[in-house]
C-alpha cells in the first residue's frame, strides 16, 4: 500500500491500493461512519423525464460517503457501502453509493480520530515486501528477479549450454553449479528470506539435489510453464508465491496466538472470550489484544461491532498492543475457537 498523502491534523489519509493485500488490510483500517472520497463509477439516468429509465450509463464521478458497511467476503474487491454526502450536481446527496476497492484504487480515508492501532496497521500496510528472490530455470537457463511490493526487477539471466546426450549430464552438472554460484551471491548480498524457485517439469527437483545448508532451507517450490521473463508473472499469481509473502504476518499472529494459548494452559497471564477480554481491558491489565478477522466480520454483520471498536479504543488508551488475526491459517482458526478475541495480560487477574 503507498500513502500518498496524509494530514493527520485533518484525519485525511490517501492512499494506493497496490495488491491483494492491501485489500484485508483496508477492510481493517476503514471503520462504520468513516467517511472516504476518490473517484467512482456510478449509474445515472441521462435525458427527459420519459427517457431516464431507459438511458442509464456508469458514469466515472468523484464522491464522498459515509460508511455504513464493509464486505470484504470476495478476495477479488473490497465493497465499502455508505451514503453520498458530497458528488456531482446529477447525483443526489444522502442516496447510496458502493466503492468497489481493488488493486490500484485510490482512495482518501477520513476518520473522526485516527487511533494507533489504525495507524500501526497502516506501517505495516505500508512496508517494502520482505526480501524474496525468484528463480526461474530449467537445465539449460535461468532468470533471477528481485521481488518488490508492485512487480520485480530482473537481476541478471544465465545460459548454459547443452550439445549432445553423451555430455548433457556433465555440462548440466556445471550449469547448475554456476545457477547455485549465482543464488548464494544474491543471497549474500540481499539476505532473502525466502528465495521461489520454479521451473516447468522436475528440473527444480533435480537443482534441489545439488543444494544444501541454510539456502536449501529458504526455497519455495513452484511451477512456470516457461523460462523467460513473462514468466515471472505467471510465477507471482501461484499460491506458493503468495505463501511466501504472508509468511512475515503469520509468523508474527502464529506467535501471538502461542504465547496467548501457553498462558491460559498455565492458567497465568491471559483472558479469552469477550466478556472477559472486556473486563480486562477495563482493569488496565492487556498488554496484547488478539482479534480475528472472522469475529470483526461477525460483528459487523450482527451489528455488534461497536463492542469491538470500543475494546480496541480502551487498549489503544491503555498503551495495549493490538493485532487482527487472519482466520485463514491455523493459529486464527485456534482463537476463533476461543470466541475470536483473547489478551495477553500485564498481570494475572483475580476474578
Amino acid at each position: 500500500m503507498k500513502v500518498i498523502f496524509s494530514n493527520l491534523k485533518k484525519n485525511e489519509v490517501k492512499l494506493k491500493i497496490e495488491n491483494m493485500d492491501d485489500l484485508w488490510y483496508l477492510s481493517h483500517i476503514i471503520e462504520l461512519n468513516d467517511h472516504i472520497k476518490g473517484a467512482t463509477l456510478r449509474k445515472i439516468s441521462i435525458g427527459s423525464k420519459e427517457e431516464r429509465a431507459k438511458n442509464v450509463i456508469r458514469k466515472p464521478i468523484f464522491a464522498k460517503i459515509k460508511v455504513e458497511k464493509i464486505d470484504m467476503s470476495e478476495f477479488s474487491n473490497l465493497r465499502v457501502s455508505g451514503i453520498i454526502v458530497e458528488a456531482p450536481e446529477e447525483v443526489p446527496k444522502g442516496n447510496y453509493h458502493t466503492f468497489n476497492l481493488e488493486e490500484n484504487s485510490i482512495v482518501t480515508i477520513i476518520k473522526e480520530k485516527w487511533q494507533k492501532y489504525h495507524l500501526d496497521k497502516l506501517k505495516e500496510a505500508s512496508k517494502p515486501v520482505s526480501n524474496i528472490l525468484i528463480c526461474i530455470m530449467d537445465r539449460e537457463e535461468a532468470v533471477f528477479a528481485l521481488l518488490k511490493k508492485s512487480g520485480y526487477n530482473v537481476l541478471s539471466k544465465l545460459k548454459g549450454i547443452v550439445n549432445k546426450k553423451a555430455v548433457e549430464e556433465k555440462v548440466k552438472e556445471n550449469f547448475y553449479s554456476e545457477l547455485i554460484k549465482k543464488m548464494k551471491e544474491y543471497d549474500d548480498r540481499y539476505e532473502f528470506q525466502s528465495i521461489i524457485l520454479a521451473s516447468p517439469s522436475f528440473w527444480k527437483e533435480d537443482l534441489m539435489e545439488e543444494l544444501k545448508g541454510d539456502l536449501k532451507d529458504k526455497i519455495i517450490l513452484a511451477t512456470c510453464s516457461s523460462v523467460d521473463e513473462s514468466s515471472i508473472s505467471e510465477v507471482l499469481k501461484r499460491q506458493e508465491t503468495q505463501f511466501a509473502l504472508k509468511q512475515d504476518r503469520i509468523t508474527k499472529e502464529t506467535n501471538l496466538v502461542d504465547e496467548l494459548l501457553l498462558n491460559i494452559k498455565k492458567d497465568e497471564k491471559a483472558a479469552y472470550g469477550l466478556k472477559e477480554v472486556e473486563l480486562a481491558v477495563n482493569s488496565g491489565a492487556v498488554d496484547k489484544l488478539l482479534v480475528t478477522d472472522r469475529f470483526i466480520m461477525k460483528s459487523r454483520e450482527d451489528n455488534k461491532y461497536y463492542l469491538i471498536d470500543e475494546l480496541m479504543k480502551k487498549t489503544d488508551y491503555i498503551k495495549g498492543e493490538i493485532t487482527i488475526i487472519s482466520s485463514e491459517h491455523d493459529a486464527g482458526k485456534k482463537l476463533d475457537g476461543l470466541g475470536g478475541v483473547g489478551a495477553i495480560l500485564r498481570y494475572k487477574l483475580r476474578y
